[in-house]
């Protein structure tokens, strides 16, 4: 099938079995040289856990841990396959894109496509971690859980109700400055506020209580290490994008997230005693182009306008060049290895590789360049060109290397 991308409204509703599979190995190639001659701490992951593990920075998270690190992984992650007349997700891809190159690598890997949310995938993750230590010969003990879940909805397993995200501002609606990436078009976006049902909603699906939940199974089982370290991603961003973000109800979702890590904490001290070296991190991460990132106001503009800062800076980041820094730099120092209490973390006790988009130079330079951005300059003062190509790489299109004109086979 000739699979080109089909785009409404800034959403892409196809992929490309090629580009997916080329844009993972990519990926892994990366991650080798960044790794390369880097001397490893004594305590780094041999076995991992990754939810939500198909693409962004759970994706990211998988390779870098397996191919930096030699780690075992158990990926989870809940994507539609592709059939006879239709691609898969691009997380479908991704999944057997990996697993294949870690075959290929003599590294163990194992992928469940399952709602993460359900109690009996948790049973069958369980069992899965320990199958695949015993293939690999190794304690069924996981040293690292990532936590990179990005689901609109969720069915409480406790209740069975089923609950909706929603992306909008709390207490009055909220109108911004955004960019179509595929036209240059600059236009207002507005959004109404969110009732409190749907910011509670959002809490549920967004928040920390499954995260809480894995964790107690996982601990539960005794299937921790003694230091064994698991981290939920979040973002912040700049004040001209809190009241849809930060102040909105993903923002709130994101709180519930820290105070979920709070508990976490706590619960491993009052299981374990006071000296463990079992920690629960929340990592502040980069803004970043993702399938979801596109469609909330302002952000499309100001991550191109970021970017184009960044890049002429030398300091931009990709997925990997985060995870990497994310465990080179913060979780697998050899302090922070041996002693999760010295890992460098915020005064609320939070790892941030935001700190180089927040940067007081790149932060003014960003938004001074925002001010000067019309549809006449937009092609050529910000990077929304560089916005484009890593939304449609994310699809498996605009890769490298890759010829979007011959037949692609949709089961690879």
């Amino acid at each position: 099938m000739i699979i080109k991308p089909m785009i409404r409204n800034n959403i892409c509703i196809n992929s490309h079995p090629i580009g997916c599979e080329s844009g993972v190995k990519r990926q892994i190639a990366r991650v080798k040289k960044l790794f390369l001659n880097k001397q490893k701490p004594e305590h780094t992951p041999t076995l991992a856990l990754i939810i939500g593990c198909s693409t962004g920075y759970g994706l990211a998270s998988r390779i870098a841990a397996a191919f930096g690190y030699g780690a075992v992984t158990i990926g989870l992650s809940l994507e539609k396959p592709a059939s006879e007349t239709k691609p898969g997700t691009p997380g479908f891809y991704n999944n057997r894109a990996f697993d294949t190159q870690a075959a290929e690598a003599g590294l163990v890997s194992f992928t469940m496509n399952r709602d993460a949310f359900a109690r009996e995938t948790k049973t069958r993750a369980i069992q899965s971690v320990r199958e695949s230590a015993a293939k690999a010969g190794i304690p069924p003990r996981l040293d690292l859980v990532i936590y990179s879940l990005a689901s609109p909805v969720r069915t409480d397993p406790a209740t069975g109700v089923m609950y909706k995200s929603a992306i909008k501002p709390i207490g009055a609606p909220y109108s911004g400055k955004t960019v179509d990436m595929m036209t240059g078009k600059l236009f207002t976006a507005s959004v109404e506020s969110a009732t409190e049902e749907e910011t509670a909603a959002t809490v549920k699906v967004m928040g920390g209580e499954d995260w809480e939940l894995w964790m107690d199974a996982l601990e539960n089982e005794d299937m921790l290490s003694p230091s064994a370290r698991t981290v939920a991603y979040t973002y912040i961003g700049p004040e001209l994008s809190w009241a849809i973000y930060k102040n909105g109800t993903i923002g709130m979702a994101k709180q519930d997230l820290e105070r979920a890590c709070t508990a976490i904490n706590r619960r491993f001290r009052e299981k374990n005693g006071a000296d463990t070296k079992k920690r629960a991190f929340v990592s502040v991460n980069k803004a970043l182009v993702t399938r979801a990132s596109v469609v909330i106001p302002i952000i499309p503009f100001y991550v191109s306008c970021l970017f184009k800062v960044m890049k002429d800076k030398g300091l931009h980041e990709d997925c990997i060049g985060q995870i990497v820094r994310l465990y080179q730099e913060r979780l697998y120092t050899p302090e922070a290895a041996a002693d999760p209490d010295k890992t460098p973390v915020d005064e609320a006790g939070r790892i941030r590789i935001d700190d180089l988009e927040m940067r007081d130079d790149v932060q003014a330079e960003t938004l001074a360049l925002m001010d000067t951005i019309t549809e006449e300059n937009v092609w050529s003062k910000s990077d929304i060109v560089g916005f484009k190509h890593d939304f449609l790489e994310a699809h498996g299109f605009d890769v490298e290397g890759v010829d979007y004109d011959v037949d692609a086979p949709l089961m690879i």
